[in-house]
């Protein structure tokens, strides 16, 4: 087994934001070359590619469960900010120089971002295992504005198993978002490992 199929069982095993922070922490130093090249993974250019389509050029874009800048290197001449609970993975997304703003913050959590700051919300790997679920939505809706474009990825067990689609529903049936509409999209590309047929799912919406 490769350091990269440890890490990425390990990150589904996650179970929580201490979790998250201790295995991020540890993973930072090599996560693109391990993970983002070693495997293919193409999710990030797919979910970025899903929200130019839906955004003006102007717009001001949160990306949310940051990262290394994976996503964000695909919204290069956006304005774009990054938020993320592991302070080492935004660090290594610093040096690229992608964002305007790099937030340490936890999406469980009250987050100290004004109302309707953002324009759009985007997010690759963090609605999966054990990491963030649809709890999270109540606080992202405080600080979008009106007409703001979510683009997030998940997988389908995730989104059955950790209730997002009740919760999206729900948003929906209070007026709170557009139905969503949902994108299928290849996770990996190019590459042979035990992940490389999963597909994911973007849930494309807007906040009311």
């Amino acid at each position: 087994m490769t350091d990269a199929e440890y890490d990425l069982d390990e990150a589904y095993q996650i179970n929580g934001p201490d979790d998250a922070r201790r295995l991020y922490a540890d993973w930072a130093p090599t996560y693109d070359e391990s993970f983002g090249t070693a495997w293919g993974y193409i999710a990030p250019r797919e979910i970025a590619a899903i929200l130019k389509a839906e955004i003006s050029p102007n717009a001001a874009i949160l990306d949310i469960g940051a990262g290394t800048g994976l996503v964000a290197e695909h919204l290069r001449g956006l304005t774009v900010d990054a938020l993320d609970i592991t302070p080492e993975m935004l660090e290594a997304a610093r040096t690229k120089g992608l964002y305007r703003t790099l937030m340490l913050g936890d999406l469980t959590k009250t987050l100290d971002i004004p109302d309707t700051s953002y324009d759009a919300i985007v997010s690759c790997g963090t609605f999966t295992h054990g990491h963030v679920g649809p709890e999270c939505f109540p606080e992202l809706l405080r600080i979008t504005k009106p007409g703001a474009v979510f683009a997030c990825g998940a997988i389908g067990p995730v989104v059955d198993s950790a209730g997002f689609g009740s919760e999206l529903a729900r948003m929906v049936a209070h007026g709170k978002i557009t139905p969503v509409a949902w994108r299928d999209i290849p996770i990996y590309e190019g590459a042979e490992h035990p992940h490389k047929d999963d597909r994911g799912l973007v849930m494309v919406f807007q906040r009311l």
